[in-house]
């Protein structure tokens, strides 16, 4: 169920709103600024893995490799998307692996945060050390990945039943200003 639909055995709407897009393009800070002004419950999907596992998802990548961290991706992704009254930032890569994006929007209002590789490259160039898949990689290397990687993944984002230009995060004002129009995109609040 998504929002504005009623759930039969409780007789009352529920509202569930899942953020993807690429790493960096700001999942988690938009997702909670909208849930703390909806008065929802935020959950990222990232953070809610490394809880339940007990593990960074860096250590999982190092124990089990991307094929056993997707799986359980899914597998936390079908817990999350069952709560009610709640906004999700998904993971970088969830909507491209299994039929994960067809499930978000089956469950949630979908909203891909488009975001220039650009502008990604300058928000992960600092946080690099803690996102796995860019490990190791140089300056331009980072950026090549960054530009190959939104590439083959923008065909799964693009499936989101919203898409809104996140580029020009950079001030509260600017989170504010996207918070709103979030919420007149998804006709709520």
């Amino acid at each position: 169920m998504a929002h504005g639909m009623t759930n039969e055995a409780h007789g009352k709407d529920i509202t569930r709103i899942a953020l993807v897009g690429y790493m960096g393009a700001g999942k988690t800070t938009i997702g909670k600024a909208l849930a703390e002004d909806l008065a929802l419950s935020f959950y990222d999907l990232d953070w809610y893995i490394q809880n339940r596992m007990h593990k960074s998802v860096s250590q999982i990548f190092d124990e089990r490799g991307e094929e056993g961290f997707r799986l359980i991706e899914r597998n936390m992704l079908h817990e999350v998307a069952e709560f009610e009254d709640v906004v999700i930032s998904c993971g970088g890569g969830t909507p491209c692996f299994f039929d994960n994006m067809q499930y978000i929007n089956q469950q949630a209002q979908s909203v891909y945060l488009k975001c220039h590789p650009d502008t990604l490259y300058a928000h992960l160039h600092m946080g690099r050390a803690v996102r796995p898949l860019l490990l190791g990689k140089n300056t331009d290397e980072m950026k090549k990945y960054i530009a190959t990687q939104l590439e083959e993944r923008e065909p799964y984002y693009l499936m989101a039943k919203h898409t809104v230009d996140v580029t020009l995060m950079d001030s509260c004002l600017k989170i504010s200003n996207m918070v709103a129009k979030l919420k007149e995109t998804l006709h709520i609040g």
